[in-house]
């Protein structure tokens, strides 16, 4: 071969190089996006690291500020092409010791476990104590006024219920007696508040969770009981007898400090005026390690960051892998996110939240009545039924990202398989051994794919 040649062969060869990529196929791409993860992602480990070595991170704790420099770090180490911190002052609480919670009849005195509820504040040394005022809805309270609950223990007991095949949806239609149940009791005089524990399963196992504080009511004591303690004092109640309850801890709300989101960008080929925003929430509740809620779905918007570099694939819209801080407690986070994206004068052509646990992935919920992006559901949903990624339905994006919805953004839901989800859900039992490797990996190879799609195709 002359040198003449093999010079034509090689600058042939890098012109033809980045054509024959373009050709690639969608087929292709998502094929390889879920070899890669399937096969050689590092999803797991980071999960394990964000768990194992930081642990929970409730908003202003040293773990938190621990997770905002590892995660920002780990985008710097993949390449991305800006990471950076977005500062929020955010509040802080101390659950302090876990709460000595006693039902009292007659002589008899049982002692069951429970979780105080957020930024409430605790009994102080000598704890409260009053009769049980057994409640199932908020109505009931107003219902009943001041006269009957003033120096009780209000017990909301509405449980999960059953006939909903998706369990978010008995979260969301049994929430409010917990995040605003012991507000609107304080109002009627009551000394304290217990919850039953927002989930479907039956079992000793409380789960602590946000409760909204009037900064101009009372703050009374509100602490979570288990679904079987529930019953049982319901039972008690029932039989005719008039338990008292005791509460004892010390929680505490103490002052603000600096915290951030974390800002991960690919910057756009063609579009890049256009931001595609993909991320969960880097805080978690102060039990359990967050694992499932939300560490995974952080861990899976970094992998898809990993992937767009490892692949080489050019992003035509600008992709930002968002770890937004504080949605457990206030939603500071999303708030800073959205009041700095609209100072810029930005617009998100989409955002996607995935906050539902690390499960089998099921697909994804969009929450538009837009025709055309109806239309494009069904066309993104053809290449990724192969993948057994099936759901592809009307509903909710997410806390995160429903600010967003005001800039005319799609909001779009991951959608995992969630039977098991509110058994864990804010416990001590959200630990990274909770967690399936594969199917962790087969959540962050699903959102790939979509975002993959819609930045290929637009809206």
């Amino acid at each position: 071969m002359t040198k003449q040649k093999a010079l034509y062969l090689s600058v042939s060869t890098l012109l033809f190089f980045p054509l024959f990529l373009g050709a690639q196929t969608r087929e292709e791409t998502i094929k390889k996006i879920y070899h890669e993860v399937l096969n050689n992602s590092p999803v797991y480990e980071n999960l394990r690291f964000l768990c194992k070595k930081i642990g929970n991170r409730i908003t202003g704790s040293p773990q938190a500020a621990a997770a905002v420099e590892f995660t920002h770090q780990l985008m710097q180490d993949y390449g991305f092409d800006t990471v950076y911190l977005q500062p929020i002052k955010v509040p802080r609480w101390d659950r302090g010791t876990p709460p000595v919670v006693k039902v009292m009849t007659g002589s008899e005195s049982i002692t069951i476990p429970a979780l105080a509820l957020s930024f409430t504040e605790g009994t102080g040394p000598a704890g409260v104590e009053g009769e049980v005022l057994e409640l199932k809805s908020l109505d009931e309270l107003k219902k009943r006024g001041e006269k009957e609950v003033r120096g009780k223990i209000v017990f909301f007991n509405r449980p999960f219920n059953q006939d909903h095949v998706d369990p978010i949806n008995a979260y969301s239609e049994a929430g409010n007696q917990r995040s605003n149940g012991p507000a609107e009791a304080a109002k009627y005089g009551a000394a304290g508040v217990l919850v039953r524990s927002l989930t479907g399963t039956t079992d000793h196992l409380p789960h602590t969770g946000y409760t909204f504080n009037d900064p101009k009511g009372r703050r009374i004591p509100a602490v979570a009981i288990s679904t079987i303690d529930a019953d049982n004092l319901s039972a008690v109640i029932r039989s005719g007898k008039k338990p008292n309850v005791y509460i004892n801890y010390q929680g505490r709300v103490m002052d603000s400090v600096t915290s951030y989101n974390v800002v991960g960008e690919l910057r756009g080929k063609t579009y890049p005026q256009q931001i595609i925003a993909v991320g969960g929430h880097l805080d978690s509740w102060d039990v359990g390690e967050g694992a499932h809620d939300d560490g995974g779905g952080c861990m899976q918007a970094i992998e898809l960051g990993r992937m767009y570099k490892k692949l080489g694939i050019q992003p035509q819209r600008t992709i930002r892998v968002v770890m937004w801080m504080d949605e457990e407690i206030n939603g500071l986070g999303s708030t800073a996110y959205y009041n700095i994206s609209n100072a810029k004068g930005e617009k998100h052509l989409v955002a996607l939240e995935s906050d539902l646990g690390v499960f089998a992935p099921l697909g994804f919920t969009f929450q538009t009545k837009n025709t055309d992006q109806l239309r494009k559901m069904s066309e993104w949903k053809m290449y990724l039924e192969p993948f057994n990624v099936l759901y592809f339905k009307e509903g909710e994006g997410g806390v995160d990202i429903d600010p967003l919805k005001d800039q005319g953004a799609l909001l779009i839901g991951f959608k995992p398989e969630g039977q098991r989800y509110f058994d864990i859900h804010h416990t001590q039992e959200d630990t990274f051994d909770k967690v399936n490797k594969r199917e962790l990996e087969l959540g962050a190879a699903a959102i790939t794919a979509l975002i993959y799609l819609i930045d290929k195709d637009g809206l």
